[in-house]
């Protein structure tokens, strides 16, 4: 077997022919070989955006409820211990070699995917970490998805929109059929979407999940200052006033929240969490790569955003920011991505386009990202480069100290530009 860390990814890369390939049958064949069984409380989070925010907040208010909690995101920014935490810790290299070593064991012939077999591995970690409860993330869609081999003691599905056209289907009602496939008959199942599609909300009700709606069970207000949570029960109505922000950015933060609320609120009776909780787990929540703003000048902003919808809220949150003489944008995109829909969303907000290629098969080449800004008339400079790296620095050399850079479009561009920025982290300029 692999002896590293190293070596084990690169043995995942190779059992299976696909990168992707939905389908629960053979999780579940090697769940079983495993003896896989469900002890502690499960939160599964599903949606086209917000999913990592969500996950974050959920397990920031369990830990700071003194509760044990093992955390499962994809996909990672700087390392693949990112994707497994225990209790806000990323997973050691040797507890992840010793959960794919079970997995292997147990797989014999079954072809497992990179995500189904990171998925049990995992699991595995969790095992022998004596957790009080799991939040797990769904990789793709929700239904075929190999997280989706738990049963979710509450459902959270976050937002619902056009990405992995490919596999979720074209239009959002088939995407959010596929979204909620992750409920379960009799539990909680939470919509962060004020307007979700009908195809969502019409399985939830056939399979007799206890469905609550944003806008219509439960929903936000607030001021500059602060904000209020609000939720609807038979014959009353709970509120909760006085709330901070979370220390999360961006202005579908508070949709992201009061979904998490009102997860733990319906899960009061196995994980009880008290205000206090909540205002300290928000306030001291963390997630990087999600509209984070670094300190000093220019003004740097890292945000994986990668779809339209993404795209539309990074917008917003970049128009709140106040006045900067000149927007720069590092961007690099797969493309298997609709990234026209993202340049469209942005249009009018990036005065200098640095574009860069990304590689391997999915990646879309910087030529193909200008053409497209050019044929849709959008405007804003154009330069195209070899990778994240080469068109982030020559983004340092170019911004002026009063401007702001933006870094987004793929993990692989945030990561990339990211690990630049530790070792060296102000611009040439600033």
């Amino acid at each position: 077997m692999p002896s590293t860390l190293t070596e084990w990814l690169q043995h995942l890369e190779g059992i299976h022919p696909k990168t992707i390939q939905l389908g629960l049958d053979r999780v579940l064949s090697v769940k079983k070989a495993l003896g896989i069984e469900q002890r502690v409380p499960v939160f599964i989070v599903g949606g086209t955006n917000g999913k990592g925010s969500t996950c974050a907040m959920l397990e920031r208010i369990l830990r700071c409820a003194g509760y044990r909690v093992g955390t499962y995101t994809s996909p990672h920014l700087l390392a693949y211990n990112e994707r497994v935490r225990i209790n806000g810790e990323a997973a050691s290299d040797e507890a992840l070699c010793q959960g794919f070593a079970e997995v292997e064991r147990a797989r014999g012939d079954t072809a497992l995917t990179y995500f189904e077999f990171g998925t049990l591995g995992a699991w595995q970690v969790f095992e022998r970490a004596e957790l009080d409860v799991i939040v797990l993330e769904v990789g793709l869609g929700g239904r075929l998805d190999a997280v989706n081999a738990f049963d979710a003691d509450c459902a959270i599905v976050t937002s619902i929109d056009l990405d992995h056209m490919d596999y979720l289907g074209d239009t959002r009602e088939a995407i959010g059929r596929e979204k909620a496939g992750i409920f379960r008959a009799g539990r909680p199942a939470i919509v962060g979407d004020p307007v979700p599609p009908a195809s969502l909300v019409e399985y939830a009700q056939s399979i007799g999940a206890v469905l609550k709606v944003s806008g219509v069970d439960f929903g936000f207000g607030g001021d500059r200052q602060q904000w209020g949570y609000w939720r609807r029960e038979p014959h009353r109505l709970v509120k909760r006033g006085g709330l901070g922000y979370p220390a999360l950015r961006g202005a579908n933060q508070l949709l992201n929240a009061s979904a998490v609320i009102t997860a733990l609120d319906s899960m009061s009776d196995r994980v009880p969490v008290s205000v206090g909780d909540i205002r300290l787990g928000l306030a001291t929540v963390e997630l990087p790569g999600r509209f984070q703003v670094m300190p000093g000048r220019p003004a740097v902003i890292f945000d994986v955003a990668h779809n339209p919808h993404a795209a539309s809220v990074l917008n917003e949150n970049l128009s709140n920011m106040g006045f900067f003489p000149e927007t720069w944008a590092v961007m690099g995109m797969l493309r298997d991505k609709d990234i026209a829909g993202v340049l469209q969303r942005l249009k009018g907000r990036i005065d200098h386009w640095m574009l860069c290629d990304l590689g391997g098969p999915r990646g879309a080449s910087a030529d193909d990202i200008a053409a497209l800004i050019a044929a849709s008339g959008i405007p804003g400079t154009v330069a195209t480069f070899a990778s994240p790296l080469d068109a982030w620095r020559a983004t340092r050399e170019r911004v002026g100290t009063d401007d702001r850079i933006v870094v987004f479009g793929s993990f692989l561009t945030v990561a990339d530009v990211m690990r630049d920025y530790v070792k060296s982290p102000l611009p040439s300029k600033g």
